[in-house]
């Protein structure tokens, strides 16, 4: 469990006040905030001194930690042992001590250079401090961020992680989110502008760069700033990133971050902030990111899908939008939740569906939290919500109303009734009469039917959601409890035997109602009393109803138990254990049982009793399955009324085993009679009740033992040791005896008191009258009574075997070992702990605090701990010489070690397991609406005894003793025994040990080690395997091999390198070679870099003095002298040269463990240049020796070696690197302009940057004088406040060192790479083939050779320049690729050469690049691509001037086909894409280049073509506060185009797609050069539809008309490639996101094509529309005359003369009418019936052999329309019946004998209605008359023959 878990659980505001006087005087201090649970343990009185002494050591020790500068062990010890004490006392601390805590940790978190697993450690700690951020506000904290942004982003964006100089875990980036989002509440209020100054210039929408912006924004922008400071606060930003939104359309990926921070921004400002004009547009956006599928196009575009909302952020929104004087965002949710509904249905299934579950699941519980924080929560330092903008009672109505239908439509969902069950819980806290009777009239069916299990299942799981409401009735909804007992009746056949699902609901649903319920006969209460209300009685009258539901509810489960013996299930099979199954069944039984008997009253129980005593005793049970059910019921009986049922079980269990073992031969049988077996099995259950009640029997209990603790049958003996630690148990714990819903138990009625009053009453934390079994003097007698007799003599036993003097049988000792565990488990509690030297040196004192937990132990009498911990070791080492293989005697052993250590009363699994159940009931429970801990009495004693066990378990980095020392070391060696079995039950047991004795790891890594040692030869094969799964560790706990400790890892790696060499290491057995592949991969994994600076800044010393200054507890040691200091000083400087002298060391020796490796497997090279690959680091260079390794390891044998090798190289060069100086500039000095205005884009102060042919760089002069800067992004927005240029070439380092000016590591490298063998060598295996087509450009190989290039300018360029020529010409894949890297590591290497280095260097690569091109092929255009685009990014374009002219030399000349055509293209849009909107001048010539060229015959360089003119006009963007681009502009380009499109758009004939593929120039007409040129256009619509950020909608409008006459209807593949493209682009097109300016737009271009004289068109506009009206649904909504035009529209096009078209615009009008879109009005309604009562002519009879008439009369289209509308009706609700339905059925009815093609239509429509309301049909007849029903029978079951 990790600490911020268990703290989570929120205390309740204490009302009594004196209570808090009484506190704050005793302490010293007003505690913060405890945990109010402490105050009702047994041993409260003493917790205030404990805590007030705890805290002292804390701040004393902490504080002097950090004064003496020990970050290790000593400030790490110490934060932890802060986070214990949160743990069990909450923030029991005074304001003072909680703001120097905090920031004193926030001192901590932000030192530069810590070790980032440290800083992980204090990060979770001031989380957890500042969770509650009610506690302290702005006034008493504030936190600087630029620390928390410096170090984000040195570690989400760092320069040298991807090199391998940085190894971070996968979970820092949620932790630092986290700390942020903690700490923003206290950022200083000049911090919003702070950061919009920091982050703006990073907003170019073209780059990466804009994502961190908006991330940054996201994270950090502070929105819980007071009224009055909202001028500095969100008014700075709002209007600027909310303009942003609301322009872009094609959701680029930091839009989430956006729709993040408006969220929050909404929810924390609620009132402050005027929504109403964005939320048509908000609404909009959400539907569209739920990715429904709407008509029948599948297309979507893929990012969509990726960069979709995310839940969360959206029911934040909505929920902090409701209320408010307009309503409008009701309005909009009622529309969004109606027009999505039928998604819900149980029927429709996709991917979709899991967020629309999301959806309803989450937006109850923010609307419940947002009334909780208005109505019930006491008023913080947040700002409160206006009184204006606060729910009110109607708001919450139409909410609930709003939700209603789907979240009943989703309870028999797909993906199971949980989301739903937790919506209807947390609506039905809001408004119980709308929705628990729609709930229960789905439940009472669902009961009755048995056809339907699924049905049964998701019914009960809601209803036990929404139990509390329903039992606790209230003034909304009285007569909820009256439903209780039916329910509760009815319930019983579900307890059933053959249904395994069905019985745990069951289960589930009648412990939840009767915890909440008294179960108590109230009848006689209606004479009696006169003052009851209606409901009242019928309950009190129902109450008598009980007694037979108890009765009835047992007779079930003795049926089920019935049928669950073993013998019946399973006829002598060897398996005698429960299967998961029944283990399951077991404990849904025994639990609701014991809950059902916990509330009965007492006349009510003695009934069962009874029943359940005669049913025990008259059967005999096989112990195993049966038998344990009913000793659990039998059990739970006890326990309820412990006096009452011990009477008649102790006596008859106690006879019945005395008479059977009253022969002698008894004893000695190995199999046991079944009878004394149950007897013994029911006697050792039920004896788990209140010690002091068991004390009345204990002479038999204690005769019984005698008896039975040495039966010869194992199992008999078993449950013999189980009814001691049973009895020991019972009697030495402390644990509540009751758990009742009602403190005091269950009483009867009486004149003042009625049970029914209590139904479902929460529990009172005030007085929970918790009643505790705290062990008497005369328990703790009789346990040491029964130890003395029991134990003692088998500990004699045990030793007299381990000396030999008696020999025992094997089973003896394991009789006898057993005996002494379970003495040990039953009795641990007052057990004292083992005892003896620490061992540990410090500082500062590393003392543990010992938590008091109601037991003083009594140190007078034998401490058996010690004195089994002397007889067990001896007994170990004994067994493990002489009798290796009684391993069941060794499992024992273990178990008994294991327990030694730990065991206090209770296992941490078990109290894990116990806080998730108590977790789960909480929450399916709880009523998160009043909050402060409502829940009921019983959750609420479980939670305090929970609080009891965390003390008992809180011995974490327990002091490490002698003692200890010794048991692990056991451990150890059981770890490395010969079988296997052993061996992994002992590693566990040490894993556990080492996580609770945190320091032992240390000393044990030496022993393991001892078996790797390759100069020993006795290890066996088997101990190897051990020990490797020692240093593995479990996949939870430690890993030994790689602990964040210099001077253990120093030891681990080198072993295991050298391991190699050890005779008993066999790489032939694959677990062998398994186990070393798990764990260099764990190693790698999980290693995070290890500090080798552990110095602490002055001004963390300084909060930490302030620290020890304060009072309320006094810290206890007291601030260290200026001696202490020195010292602490020396140590830390001395820690720092040994860390980095181990770092040293330690690589040395792994490099020489490698050397002496020699003809040894590879698998160990591999895995020590793995190792030592990981000590590479940003912050001290690598000693030149493993320079030299690694630099030769670049030409080994092996593949993996070679690739190690050059990632550790490109890292060391970046070590190598030499630091270039910057100089700051005024970016207005260099534009000699001073705008400084909010414009961004294209402006005269950012000219400078951009391409400009006339002024480039071609002279030394020119260069020197070139401001050049780098990075795209600047300059775009808004100029930072300093840029940092790179300073003057004279003031660099100095190119060209000589190799006498180098340092060792730069001289080996230089001499390996100047030495041409070794290069041809290196060359030849970078151009061999790896996998044949899979080898792709590798950046590792990038890096290499841009390091290379960078730190020796060009010192290897005449060696490797013959191999560069050798490889372009040849035209492999392996061969390019490795030319490709070489060439993209030069340029990108180049950055800061001379100018004339620079110019050599491109007169050598132009040529070879022109070949590379001309030689391109299929294979390797991609690798080239990547070349140019990764060797221009993030350099400014004029450095690259000779690369871009080249590039641009005619790119598609037709040479060498039209394959090298597309590469080019391909190669060129690489490099500009890259440079983004710095290029105009190059973009401008590119697209005067191909517009001549866009009529391309070949379809992959039309395909090109239009991804190129996708990033040509990329940059003309519709975004705000943009200026006018000076790139190329899309509205000028479709104006040429259209112009050039002319013939294709006046015709009307149809478009054939007639071109013949061959390029003869001059004799093709006009014509089909616009087929062509249409091709490429589509090509380019369908890939800039989701790559740019604004839809260009008035351009595109105007190529609708073609694109509709193209455009197939049918699905049908065989059609060419214009009209599957047209159809794409118009899927695409449809989608969009429209403004609400260009609705008006679309539509009028739409209403013109739909008068078109082709059908196809008019058919397509209707699929355009739907699609599109859908997308854009609330923009549509929010303009009325938008939707009367569409409605107009598809009215007009119900009417074509065209069928196809008909049908259609009915589909349409049905898909309107269901998203509520359109609604069926009176109006629309008369008109369908009108139309479709035109009279048709009278049919002539026509002479034999005319002509048939085809084309329809102009009236039958006309009846026609009439009848498709009111079948459109219809079809528009599949799953419900509205009032209108019936009358349109029965209009429909009289047009079944019509004329073709009516008929077909109205039998279509009622089986589409026969096959929708089949399956509620039952509910669907009510809305008929019988006359009606009568007509519809008629039609629905009989074939209409006689048309």
């Amino acid at each position: 469990m990790t600490v911020s878990n268990i703290i989570e659980v929120e205390e309740p505001h204490l009302g009594d006040c004196n209570m808090k006087k009484e506190a704050t005087e005793f302490l010293g201090f007003v505690p913060q905030k405890d945990i109010v649970y402490n105050e009702l343990l047994p041993y409260k009185d003493k917790l205030d001194d404990e805590s007030n002494e705890f805290l002292a050591q804390i701040k004393g020790n902490l504080g002097r930690a950090v004064q003496l500068r020990e970050i290790w062990p000593g400030v790490l010890f110490w934060t932890r042992k802060l986070s214990t004490y949160m743990r069990l006392y909450g923030r029991k601390f005074s304001k003072e001590d909680h703001v120097h805590f905090v920031k004193l940790l926030y001192e901590l978190v932000t030192i530069p250079k810590l070790e980032i697993s440290m800083m992980q450690s204090f990060a979770r700690l001031l989380i957890t401090l500042l969770k509650k951020k009610e506690l302290l506000s702005r006034e008493d904290l504030e936190l600087p961020w630029r620390p928390l942004y410096e170090l984000q982003d040195r570690i989400l964006y760092s320069k040298t992680e991807h090199l391998g100089l940085n190894w971070f875990p996968s979970s820092v980036e949620a932790v630092l989110k986290t700390l942020i989002k903690n700490c923003r509440p206290y950022f200083p209020e000049s911090a919003t502008q702070e950061m919009l100054e920091e982050w703006r210039p990073l907003m170019c929408p073209f780059d990466v760069t804009m994502q961190k912006a908006m991330g940054y924004f996201e994270l950090f922008l502070p929105t819980t700033l007071p009224p009055e400071l909202h001028d500095k606060g969100f008014k700075l930003w709002f209007d600027e990133l909310i303009s942003l939104w609301v322009s872009v359309q094609n959701l680029p990926s930091w839009e989430v971050n956006l729709v993040g921070l408006f969220a929050r921004l909404a929810n924390d400002n609620i009132g402050y902030i005027d929504w109403d004009p964005y939320i048509p547009k908000i609404f909009t956006r959400i539907l569209r990111s739920l990715n429904l599928p709407v008509g029948s196009s599948e297309m979507l575009v893929s990012r969509y899908l990726t960069n979709a909302y995310d839940i969360s952020h959206v029911v934040i929104w909505i929920s902090a939008l409701l209320g408010g004087p307009s309503k409008q965002t009701q309005t909009q949710l009622s529309g969004l939740f109606n027009s999505i509904a039928s998604f819900f249905h149980p029927s429709n299934h996709g991917r979709w569906l899991m967020k629309l579950m999301k959806l309803v699941q989450r937006l109850p519980v923010s609307v419940v939290k947002r009334l909780h924080r208005e109505r019930y929560r006491m008023p913080t330092w947040l700002t409160p919500v206006p009184q204006s903008h606060l729910l009110s009672e109607q708001d919450i109505t139409d909410f609930v109303e709003s939700m209603k239908q789907p979240v009943l439509l989703a309870m028999f969902s797909k993906t199971g009734s949980l989301d739903a069950a937790q919506a209807l819980q947390n609506l039905a806290l809001l408004r119980p009469e709308l929705v628990i009777p729609p709930v229960l009239e789905k439940t009472y069916p669902a009961m009755e039917t048995l056809t339907e299990p699924h049905q049964l299942t998701a019914t009960l799981s809601c209803m036990i959601g929404v139990a509390r409401s329903l039992v606790a009735g209230g003034q909304r909804f009285p007569e909820g409890p009256t439903h209780m007992l039916p329910l509760l009746m009815r319930a019983l056949p579900g307890v059933d035997p053959n249904d395994f699902s069905k019985c745990m609901i069951t289960f589930q649903f009648l412990a939840t109602f009767v915890t909440l319920v008294p179960l108590v006969d109230c009848s006689a209460a209606i004479q009696t009393r006169n003052d009851l209300t209606q409901v009242e009685k019928e309950l009190c009258s129902a109450s008598a109803e009980f007694e037979d539901f108890v009765l009835q509810f047992i007779d079930r489960c003795f049926a089920l138990i019935d049928t669950s013996t073993l013998e019946q299930t399973r006829e002598e099979m060897e398996t005698e254990k429960m299967t998961h199954l029944e283990s399951l069944v077991e404990l849904g039984l025994s639990s609701t049982f014991s809950t059902i008997l916990t509330q009965c009253s007492m006349e009510i129980f003695q009934v069962a009793l009874g029943k359940v005593f005669n049913f025990a005793t008259t059967n005999i049970f096989e112990t195993h399955v049966a038998g344990r059910m009913v000793a659990n019921m039998c059990r739970a009986a006890t326990k309820c009324h412990p006096a009452e049922a011990l009477k008649l079980f102790l006596p008859q269990c106690c006879n019945a085993i005395l008479q059977i073992s009253a022969y002698e031969e008894v004893l000695n049988e190995e199999e046991l009679d079944k009878e004394l077996m149950w007897n013994l099995q029911l006697l050792s259950e039920v004896t788990r009740v209140d010690g002091d009640q068991l004390l009345l029997y204990r002479s038999q209990l204690v005769q019984i033992l005698q008896l039975t603790l040495h039966l010869k049958c194992k199992q008999g003996y078993n449950l013999a040791c189980k009814l001691l630690y049973h009895i020991l148990r019972s009697m030495s714990l402390i644990y509540p005896r009751e758990y009742c819903s009602m403190p005091g138990g269950v009483q009867q009625h009486t004149d003042t008191y009625l049970p029914i009053k209590d139904w479902g009453r929460p529990g009172d934390l005030l007085n929970l009258g918790i009643q505790w079994h705290v062990p008497s003097t005369e328990e703790r007698e009789f346990v040491f009574y029964l130890l003395d007799l029991l134990l003692k003599p088998e500990l004699q036993r045990l030793q007299k075997h381990t000396r030999g003097e008696q020999d025992i049988s094997r089973d003896d000792v394991l009789q006898s070992l057993s005996i002494v565990h379970n003495c040990l488990l039953g009795a641990s509690s007052f057990l004292p702990p083992l005892n003896g030297e620490p061992v540990i040196n410090s500082m500062i004192q590393l003392c543990e605090k010992n938590v008091y937990t109601g037991v003083d132990y009594d140190l007078s009498g034998e401490n058996y701990r010690e004195e089994i911990c002397k007889v067990i070791r001896p007994l170990l080492h004994h067994t493990l010489e002489h009798s290796e293989d009684d391993t069941k005697s060794l499992f024992s052993i273990i178990k008994i070690i294991n327990d030694l250590l730990h065991f206090k009363g209770s296992h941490k699994h078990e109290f894990d397991s116990r806080w998730k159940s108590f977790s789960l009931i909480k929450k399916s429970m709880e009523n998160k609406l009043h909050g402060s801990k409502q829940h009921i009495r019983a959750l609420l004693i479980d939670r305090v005894m929970l609080q009891h066990e965390l003390r008992n378990l809180t011995m974490e980095g327990c002091c490490y003793r002698s003692v200890h020392q010794d048991l692990i070391n056991d451990l150890l060696r059981l770890s490395t025994s010969r079988y296997s079995q052993v061996r992994s039950k002992a590693q566990n047991m040490l894993f556990t040990a080492l996580g609770t004795y945190s320091l032992c790891c240390r000393d044990i890594i030496p022993a393991v080690l001892e078996y790797l040692d390759p100069d020993r030869t006795d290890v066996t094969q088997q101990q190897f395997k051990g020990a490797l799964y020692c240093l593995l560790g479990n996949h939870s706990g430690i890993c030994l091999a790689n602990l964040q400790y210099w001077d253990c890892i120093a030891l681990t790696w080198p072993a295991i390198v050298r391991s190699g060499m050890n005779p008993s290491m066999s790489l032939e057995k694959s677990s062998v070679v398994r186990l070393f592949d798990d764990l260099a991969d764990r190693i790698h994994r999980q290693y995070e870099t290890i500090g080798i600076d552990f110095s602490i800044p002055e001004s963390c010393v300084e909060v930490a003095l302030k620290m020890m200054k304060s009072s309320n507890p006094e810290p206890t040691p007291c601030a260290a002298s200026e001696q202490e200091e020195l010292e602490g000083r020396k140590r830390q400087e001395q820690k720092n040269k040994d860390s980095v002298k181990c770092l040293n060391g330690k690589v040395m020796e792994i490099h020489w463990s490698c050397a002496c490796l020699f003809g040894r497997p590879w698998k160990f090279e591999q895995i020590a240049i793995g190792f030592l690959s990981l000590m590479l680091r940003d912050d001290h260079p690598l000693p030149s020796s493993a320079v030299l390794f690694f630099v030769e390891s670049l030409n080994h044998d092996s593949l993996l070696v070679r690739n190690g090798a050059i990632s550790a190289v490109s890292g060391i060069l970046k070590q190598l690197k030499r630091p270039h100086k910057k100089v700051a500039v005024n970016p207005y000095d260099i534009s000699e302009l001073k705008s400084s205005s909010l414009l961004v884009g294209d402006r005269p102060d950012n000219q400078w940057l951009q391409y400009d042919s006339n002024r480039l760089p071609r002279s030394q002069q020119d260069w020197n004088e070139c401001c050049f800067i780098e990075k795209t992004h600047w300059g775009y927005s808004t100029w930072p406040r300093k840029l940092m240029l790179y300073a003057p070439l004279e003031e660099q380092p100095k190119q060209g060192k000589t190799r006498e000016e180098m340092n060792e590591s730069e001289q080996i490298i230089y001499d390996h790479f100047s030495d041409q063998q070794f290069i041809d060598q290196f060359i030849q295996y970078l151009s061999l083939e790896d996998r044949k087509g899979k080898d792709k450009f590798s950046p590792r190989r990038f890096c290499l050779f841009k390091g290379l290039f960078r730190n020796f300018d060009d010192a290897f360029l005449p060696l490797l320049k013959p191999h560069m020529e050798r490889l372009v010409a040849d035209s492999h894949e392996s061969t390019q690729c490795c030319v490709a890297e070489i060439i993209s590591g030069l340029i990108r290497g180049s950055k800061h050469w001379s100018y004339s280095k620079v110019e050599k260097l491109w007169a050598l690569l132009c040529p070879l690049l022109r070949k590379a091109l001309s030689n391109i092929t299929i294979e390797t255009y991609a690798d080239w691509g990547t070349c140019i685009a990764t060797a221009c990014e993030s350099r400014d374009p004029r450095k690259l001037h000779w690369l871009f002219e080249m590039l641009m030399e005619s790119p598609v000349t037709g040479e060498g086909g039209s394959f090298v055509d597309a590469c080019r293209l391909y190669v060129l849009q690489g490099g500009l894409a890259q440079q983004e909107w710095r290029v105009p001048e190059l973009l401008h010539r590119l697209l005067q280049y191909l517009e001549p060229k866009l009529t391309q015959v070949y379809k992959n360089v039309r395909e090109r073509i239009g991804s190129v003119l996708t990033y040509i006009f990329m940059i003309d963007v519709n975004l705000p506060h943009t200026q006018p681009t000076t790139s190329p502009r899309i509205a000028e380009f479709t104006e040429r185009v259209l112009a050039r499109l002319k013939p294709l758009t006046e015709g009307e004939e149809e478009i054939q797609n007639h071109v013949v593929e061959e390029n003869t120039e001059g004799d093709q007409d006009e014509r089909t050069q616009a087929i062509k040129l249409l091709k490429t256009v589509l090509k380019w619509l369908m890939t800039s539809a989701g790559r740019s950020f604004s839809s260009v909608v008035p351009e595109q409008l105007r190529l609708l008309p073609l694109l509709f006459k193209i455009a197939p209807v049918e699905n049908d593949d065989s059609y060419d490639e214009m009209k599957r493209d047209a159809k794409t682009c118009l899927s695409l097109m449809s989608q969009g996101l429209l403004y609400s300016e260009q609705i008006p737009q679309v539509l009028s271009a739409l209403e013109q094509i739909s008068r078109s004289s082709s059908w196809h068109a008019r058919y397509t506009v209707l699929t355009y529309l739907q699609i599109m009206v859908f997308y854009n649904l609330f923009t549509f909504l929010s303009d009325a005359k938008a939707v009367s035009d569409v409605r107009a529209l598809v009215l007009r096009l119900l009417e074509d003369e065209q069928l196809e078209v008909r049908e259609m615009a009915a589909t349409t009008i049905s898909g309107f009418l269901q998203c509520n879109f359109l609604s069926i009005d009176e109006p629309m309604q008369a008109h369908f019936e009108a139309l479709s009562k035109t009279r048709l002519p009278k049919r002539k009879r026509r002479e034999l052999g005319s002509v048939v008439d085809t084309i329809p009369s102009a009236d039958l289209v006309r009846r026609h329309a009439g009848v498709l509308g009111l079948s459109a009706c219809i079809l528009s609700s599949p799953y419900d019946v509205p009032a209108w339905m019936p009358q349109i059925l029965m209009d429909l009815s009289a047009h079944l004998n019509d004329t073709q093609p009516i008929e077909m239509t109205v039998k279509k429509t009622l089986s589409d209605f026969r096959r929708t309301h089949h399956d509620n049909w039952q509910e669907h007849k009510q809305k008929f008359t019988d006359d009606q029903l009568l007509v519809l029978t008629d039609l629905l079951v009989s074939p209409c023959y006689y048309a």
